[in-house]
């Protein structure tokens, strides 16, 4: 893994907040799939790592935000908790898949990947968290591999476009978006290694 991306372990992120201006808007679920590779060398899903997170203090919630996420920020079931404890519980696993891979640091895959690692970035701030495992600012973004690769950028188009399911009743929860978009960069990676693979075991054609 440390090879294929230069040091970098890819791990999908999606964040749900309350609105889309990270330093007003709370951040208030996020998920993370750090990504592994099977026998064959082929990208695959690792384990999902997940929680519900508490608006910071004097957070705005917009109520057409909260109305695609289906996210009642007072819901007693939420088991939400502090940004700083979050990130502890997010980071923590992550950083020993860095260490297994024997990569430098993760790098953020997101769709729409640069509002995701604002969002991160603007939590990190808050909190003073120092032992973050991203690069700061650099990203995979599946809308430009998925235009690229199937002509859609909708992450629901994009995953039927390369024969993935997709249900629209789950869609906007961090934990199904994440998994989502994690099949889909790994479907798209998958293929162009097979074709690397094809084209390197063809026989070179002669010229006439």
């Amino acid at each position: 893994m440390a090879a294929r991306f230069r040091g970098f372990l890819p791990v999908v992120v999606d964040v749900e907040t309350g609105g889309f201006d990270p330093e007003r808007h709370a951040l208030l679920e996020i998920a993370a799939v750090p990504l592994d590779l099977d026998g064959e060398g082929m990208l695959v899903l690792g384990r999902t790592v997940h929680t519900h997170v508490e608006a910071f203090p004097g957070a705005e919630l917009d109520p057409k935000s909260l109305e695609i996420t289906g996210i009642d920020p007072t819901h007693p079931f939420r088991d939400a908790k502090p940004e700083k404890d979050a990130l502890d519980l997010m980071f923590a696993p992550i950083r020993a898949e860095v260490r297994r891979h024997g990569c430098q640091r993760a790098i953020l895959v997101g769709h729409n990947a640069h509002f995701d690692i604002s969002v991160l970035n603007a939590t990190i701030r808050r909190t003073g968290h120092r032992r973050s495992p991203f690069h700061p600012f650099s990203v995979f973004d599946t809308v430009s591999l998925a235009g690229l690769a199937y002509g859609q950028t909708v992450l629901s188009r994009a995953v039927q476009a390369a024969g993935l399911p997709w249900n629209g009743d789950e869609a906007h929860s961090a934990i199904y978006d994440a998994e989502r978009t994690a099949e889909l960069f790994c479907t798209i990676h998958n293929r162009w290694r097979s074709l690397e693979r094809a084209a390197a075991q063809a026989p070179a054609v002669r010229a006439g």
